[in-house]
């Protein structure tokens, strides 16, 4: 447990500021949808940080908060060195896109920064090609598949659902996967892939023949040998023979 603490608290910190500001504003009767993302509006740019503590409803909320506290408790464990920037960009860009893009409506809840997140953690485990990263890839996409037709404005018809904010998320947390590939953990390298290939270093380093050459040494040597000639006189030699 302990050494999930550090990837639950920041989770768990969110989701009770979620929660606190929604039991806010349910005892007061004050509604805040006003201070949600309102496209090409000065008065909205100020819900690209706020929106995503804002819910409607408790329905509203609940769908958020459950995605948002597993998708973040995962992201804060598997990626510890990168986990705040990857929350802080997925939370502001998700934002900046909607304000951009999406209807003259405010636009409220946490569900583009689940996204974002759910993309993120597909995505990244699939290009990085780290066996535990993708078994977590596969298991948020058996939990939370079905959430991609969320960004498919014709099967949520008549619903006020901001799909602009879920496809902005999906968007940036694709982003974000490709960007920072080279950040954080990474696929393991296996044993044989730490071996040097023999037969590389044999094409690029042949081998050198050690054998000293001799050839030199021993035409060398021919050169210094003096063959010398003696002639001795016999003394038959000096008897001459007559026939």
């Amino acid at each position: 447990m302990k050494k999930w603490f550090p990837s639950v608290f920041p989770a768990l910190l969110t989701i009770i500021v979620m929660t606190g500001v929604f039991i806010f504003s349910q005892t007061t009767n004050l509604s805040l949808y006003h201070l949600g993302i309102y496209p090409f509006s000065a008065k909205g740019l100020l819900g690209i940080l706020l929106a995503p503590f804002i819910h409607e409803n408790a329905n509203h909320l609940y769908s958020n908060i459950i995605p948002f506290f597993v998708l973040t408790v995962l992201l804060f464990y598997f990626y510890k060195d990168i986990a705040f920037e990857i929350l802080g960009f997925s939370w502001i860009m998700t934002g900046v896109l909607v304000w951009f893009g999406a209807r003259p409506a405010y636009h409220i809840g946490a569900s583009g920064v689940v996204y974002a997140l759910m993309a993120f953690h597909v995505l990244s485990g699939m290009v990085r090609k780290n066996p535990h990263l993708l078994s977590i890839s596969l298991l948020i996409v058996f939990l939370y598949g079905g959430m991609i037709w969320g960004i498919f404005p014709d099967f949520i018809p008549g619903r006020a659902i901001s799909w602009e904010s879920h496809l902005a998320g999906l968007i940036t947390g694709c982003i974000l996967a490709i960007y920072y590939r080279r950040q954080g953990p990474q696929r393991p390298l296996y044993s044989w892939e730490l071996e040097p290939d023999e037969e590389e270093d044999d094409e690029e380093n042949p081998p050198q023949n050690n054998k000293p050459d001799n050839t030199e040494k021993e035409a060398n040597q021919a050169e210094e040998i003096m063959i010398k000639y003696i002639y001795k006189k016999n003394n038959d030699d000096e008897e001459e023979t007559h026939h």
